[in-house]
């Protein structure tokens, strides 16, 4: 399957969403309603009144020289900072752009083919990849296609809409697996078994509040059933996650809700219906091959220059201090990279980046050119990944920015990661040292603590981090320094295999001391780094990680449409029987739907759900959905010409509703979720 997602962008899209900005702008939409819209389009939030952030899907980190230009070209056209920054998740942010700007912003994406559709909200998120997939000696193989086979099936597509919460899916091309499946909503891993290729499949996974390593629900699949196992999760996700309590809707819960086994077995039961809703679909296809070398970077990127499987060629890493650069550097690179006839660079799990395919005769010439625009490659000391934390984000409880520039690895080049909250964005569990903030009352007053994780590695046999102490932030330089001359006096060269060589209390009584806070010392630890005033919490509303408010009626319109179109595929392959059982769960959605939106009680039995809209509507609606149930009732075999006028009624039905939904709330665009319906 080759998919062309050269283009991901669509200019209507981006109208519509202009068009919903002027109608917010003048009172038409409200708040919370805005808000999911923006999502969906990538907009988020700031601390800052008056401005956004635009996030930029970048899918398995594969950025193109133009593309770099069309950043650049947004920064300095609609921003009003001169930065990029790179996240964990290899995609690019945007601060500080007006909203009435976003949509020209976005346009000149569109015209390097980049979107920001489904960046944020309850989607599945920008799919990360090994950051050296295709040129990498251990891969099995180059994963891209199979980035871009997924991406181009979820994009726009109805399931992908209103989900519970977030998904995230990262694909690896070995079992190093460089992209971190422990970590993820689901995790994809190329792999050989018995002579054959295919993936492992791995769910379940995450950080945040409540961290979890994935689990494994597939061992082998062929890449024939790729989307079949993707698919199956995210409606796993979708039908069972709870969409009322958000600190909890995320897969993750649903692995401790079933259990291990109840999972899988759930799983199993999505995954036989997807398999026959998408059989005659496309899957994608890469072109598998024998590894060529043991060699691997490392966890996620490489730290120095990297020989690729390609003989003659190598990868250059780029450092990008806590994943920022400017617009001039953008350009700068886009020009060395075409000046030297290289097309290909790819962001990290780190937030660096790395140049492929650079012949050894021009890595002197290319490493000059980007010493010229202030970049170099890593050195020892500063693998630090930082999130936005206060500087920016809504969430942030710390300068997680400000405490990034004043860290190291030191000697041992340790992994540090620095969150400004516990949702955990720059990875902290995953570090040789990671650290997120929080405030903490001491003598009754509030004090910035960072609290500390150690020997966190996600990777293939790693393991998401230890617990350590919360220490004032104004100790916790002191803190890293002593736990790294530790490691160093021990001899052992491995952070991982020394930290968990340790008692298992052994981080919290080495830095105990600096955990405490006697009252006369309060005072010294009152600030965060870059603050002249006491630590305080600013309360901004809660932050925009879980998306916003869902009118459920909405998210049922958006779940009939993904059902329409398993009814159709299924049509197509001549299995009416399952085709009508598609029409019984349109029904069961938005009759469901519509008895919540008048107050009702939805029933997952037709016949209930019957009664219970004749008590709350009258008319046309009420009619049709007895004659249709009635014309599926009892159907033990039906053929496509009875199928076909109950699947015709039923689409009409679903028009029908959604304008009657609609009137009865005037903020509700069904406009996607009816699309293909309307005449």
């Amino acid at each position: 399957m080759s998919l062309n997602t050269s283009n991901l962008s669509d200019l209507e899209e981006i109208t519509r969403f202009e068009q919903a900005i002027a109608t917010f702008n003048d009172g038409g939409i409200d708040a919370d309603r805005f808000t999911a819209v923006r999502l969906q389009q990538g907009v988020y939030g700031q601390r800052q009144q008056g401005v956004n952030m635009l996030r930029i899907k970048i899918p398995g980190g594969r950025i193109r020289a133009e593309q770099l230009d069309a950043v650049a070209d947004v920064i300095e056209a609609h921003g009003q900072r001169d930065v990029a920054h790179f996240t964990t998740r290899q995609a690019i942010q945007v601060h500080f752009i007006p909203l009435d700007k976003m949509p020209s912003a976005m346009r000149r994406l569109a015209e390097a083919g980049m979107t920001t559709r489904e960046a944020c909200g309850n989607t599945i998120r920008n799919m990360t990849a090994c950051p050296l997939a295709g040129v990498c000696p251990k891969e099995h193989v180059d994963v891209a296609s199979h980035i871009d086979g997924a991406t181009a099936h979820f994009l726009r597509n109805p399931l992908n809409q209103q989900l519970p919460r977030k998904f995230k899916i990262s694909f690896s091309g070995c079992e190093a697996d460089c992209a971190q499946a422990m970590l993820h909503d689901c995790g994809l891993i190329a792999v050989k078994k018995d002579g054959k290729h295919g993936f492992s499949v791995r769910a379940g996974g995450g950080l945040g509040h409540k961290p979890r390593e994935s689990i494994v629900v597939e061992e082998f699949i062929p890449e024939s059933e790729l989307l079949f196992a993707l698919e199956a999760l995210v409606t796993l996700h979708n039908k069972y996650s709870d969409r009322t309590k958000r600190a909890k809707s995320r897969i993750k819960y649903l692995v401790e809700k079933f259990g291990e086994q109840g999972f899988i077995e759930k799983y199993r039961e999505e995954f036989e219906r997807t398999r026959q809703a998408l059989a005659d679909q496309p899957h994608p296809q890469g072109q598998w091959r024998e590894q060529t070398g043991s060699e691997f970077p490392g966890q996620g990127a490489p730290r120095k220059i990297f020989a690729q499987h390609q003989p003659g060629l190598f990868v250059l890493p780029v450092a990008l201090p806590i994943g920022d650069v400017t617009a001039a550097q953008l350009h700068g690179v886009s020009t060395l990279l075409s000046e030297h006839g290289l097309s290909e660079i790819h962001s990290t799990q780190d937030q660096n980046l790395v140049i492929l395919n650079v012949p050894q005769e021009k890595v002197a010439v290319v490493r000059n050119g980007l010493a010229a625009l202030g970049l170099q490659e890593p050195a020892a000391g500063d693998s630090v990944v930082a999130c936005p934390g206060t500087s920016t984000c809504r969430l942030g409880i710390t300068s997680s920015t400000l405490a990034a520039t004043k860290l190291s690895g030191g000697a041992a080049d340790l992994r540090i990661r620095v969150s400004g909250c516990h949702n955990g964005c720059a990875q902290p569990e995953t570090g040789d040292i990671g650290i997120y903030g929080e405030g903490k009352r001491l003598h009754g007053k509030l004090v910035p603590h960072y609290q500390m994780y150690f020997a966190g590695n996600g990777m293939g046999g790693g393991k998401l981090a230890i617990k350590g102490p919360s220490l004032p932030v104004a100790r916790v330089e002191q803190a890293i320094e002593r736990v790294k001359q530790a490691h160093l006096n021990s001899g052992e060269d491995n952070f991982f295999a020394w930290a968990r060589a340790q008692p298992i209390d052994y981080f919290k009584q080495s830095l105990a001391d600096l955990a405490e806070v006697k009252a006369e010392e309060l005072q010294s630890v009152m600030r965060d780094f870059g603050e002249a005033a006491d630590f305080r919490v600013l309360q901004l509303g809660g932050g925009e990680c879980a998306g916003a408010t869902q009118v459920m009626i909405g998210a049922n319109f958006f779940e009939a449409a993904h059902e329409r179109e398993y009814r159709n595929a299924l049509v197509f392959q001549r299995k009416y029987m399952e085709a009508a059982q598609c029409n019984e769960a349109i029904l069961r959605l938005l009759g469901g739907g519509l008895a919540q939106l008048l107050g009702g009680i939805r029933s997952d039995d037709l016949n209930k759900l019957a009664v219970e809209l004749q008590r709350l509507v009258e008319g046309e609606i009420t009619h049709e959905f007895a004659r249709m149930i009635a014309a599926l009732a009892n159907v033990e075999e039906i053929s496509v010409e009875e199928l076909a006028p109950i699947s015709e009624a039923v689409d009409r039905w679903t028009v029908l509703v959604g304008k009657f939904a609609t009137a009865k709330d005037a903020q509700l665009d069904l406009t996607e979720a009816v699309a293909g319906l309307l005449v």
